[in-house]
């Protein structure tokens, strides 16, 4: 008898667990991948995928950093929830920043702020959980949640709300399951801010019902105009015991490639999450924690000024993108990104294209103005497109200008 031969769907034949192999590529890395080697082959592609600061890291810090590779203890293991001086700093900081307290017991230091995030959720959920997403979401959070066994449950805000959810809305889509609230502001990848009063009301409606909030303040120090940061736990004290804080280096100290970030949480999670970290990576790259000492201990007037820089560009940016007819660019309020509309003008011919998605007129852009941007599919909201400001000022303004000249250009 001939051996049943398995199925090509068969766990036999199977090279990629369901698991990883449902994970799709980082959008915003993708794009601006490819935004890179069309320049190495000579195009003169502008960039707006990226999300990082386009300034150097601080001279004090790299000198830190310097100094710390000649230093023997650095040469092996230290403990795997971070260096205890970095967490007792991290400890000050988070003091001085937003006003909230914790003890060193309660900072796990990562490998960026995706492990942060990662570790959160894999030491809050056991699958079938579900956390509630508001939308536009960083493409990596829904990415995170499945990976440790979670739902992603998104809800939806426009630009009629300045991408702001509301209590309503996220009460209406609470389940049984629900057990974790991602609360985000400044937001990536709209730039929104939530006043004091609407952080409040979010957080009080997650401590009403038991609900745990895992909240980034990544964006924390680049805010503009009015607009002020506010830390949830500080403001709704009663869900210091449910709410679980994520932090980095990366856009305050323009560090995005030392990867060092950090979760703040009720001690017993902290110390969960320490232990997966044990097994996963052990400790964070002792030179790169020296320098995210170095840059957690001195003051924020380098932050300061890429900050100025940041709010003259979302000026311009906002600006010449709403000269633009069928756009629509609500005014980012904190971080560094624009995320207008472009619903207006999708199925309009462009140079004998009818691009029907965001994807395609993303594609159309690149192929024909030679910008990169990337489209709103991947923060789970079709019709729209991000670009980040966070460019020199002159690539910046030529950017826009070819946008409006291939955009200008849109027909019925």
């Amino acid at each position: 008898m001939t051996p049943a031969t398995p199925s090509a769907h068969s766990s036999a034949e199977r090279r990629v667990s369901a698991r990883v192999g449902a994970i799709s590529e980082s959008a915003t890395l993708a794009v601006d991948a490819k935004a890179k080697a069309l320049k190495a082959a000579g195009r003169p592609v502008i960039g707006f995928g990226a999300g990082e600061p386009d300034f150097p890291t601080p001279s004090s810090i790299v000198e830190a950093a310097v100094t710390a590779c000649s230093e023997p203890r650095f040469h092996r293991y230290t403990p795997a929830g971070g260096l205890p001086e970095l967490k007792a700093a991290i400890v000050e900081k988070t003091r001085r920043d937003s006003g909230y307290e914790v003890d060193v017991s309660q900072v796990l230091v990562t490998n960026g702020g995706k492990q942060a995030i990662y570790e959160a959720f894999a030491t809050l959920l056991d699958p079938g959980d579900e956390v509630i997403v508001p939308a536009p979401y960083w493409t990596t959070y829904p990415e995170s949640i499945r990976l440790a066994g979670g739902v992603p449950v998104p809800v939806v805000a426009d630009e009629t709300t300045g991408y702001r959810v509301s209590v309503e809305q996220l009460e209406a889509a609470r389940t049984e399951r629900t057990k974790v609230l991602l609360f985000v502001s400044p937001s990536n990848p709209t730039g929104a801010v939530y006043p004091r009063a609407e952080v409040e009301a979010v957080g009080r409606w997650a401590a009403e019902h038991g609900l745990w909030v895992l909240t980034d303040e990544i964006y924390e120090h680049l805010v503009y105009g009015d607009a002020e940061f506010t830390s949830l736990p500080v403001v709704v004290p009663e869900l210091r015991d449910r709410c679980v804080v994520v932090n980095g280096i990366a856009k305050t100290y323009a560090m995005t490639g030392w990867r060092v970030g950090w979760v703040l949480g009720p001690q017993d999670v902290v110390k969960a999450a320490t232990n997966l970290q044990s097994h996963a990576t052990s400790n964070v790259s002792n030179v790169a924690q020296a320098a995210a000492l170095a840059a957690v201990s001195g003051g924020l007037a380098e932050a300061e000024a890429m900050r100025v820089a940041f709010d003259r560009r979302r000026q311009t940016i906002v600006r010449m993108l709403n000269e633009i007819e069928g756009v629509v660019c609500p005014e980012p309020e904190g971080a560094f990104y624009a995320y207008p509309s472009v619903k207006a003008l999708l199925g309009k011919e462009i140079r004998g294209r009818r691009p029907g998605t965001s994807v395609e007129l993303a594609e159309l852009i690149l192929e024909e103005a030679e910008v990169a941007v990337v489209p709103g599919e991947a923060f789970g909201t079709p019709g729209y497109l991000r670009l980040s400001y966070a460019l020199g000022d002159e690539d910046l303004v030529e950017g826009v200008s070819r946008l409006q000249s291939l955009l200008g250009e849109a027909r019925d």
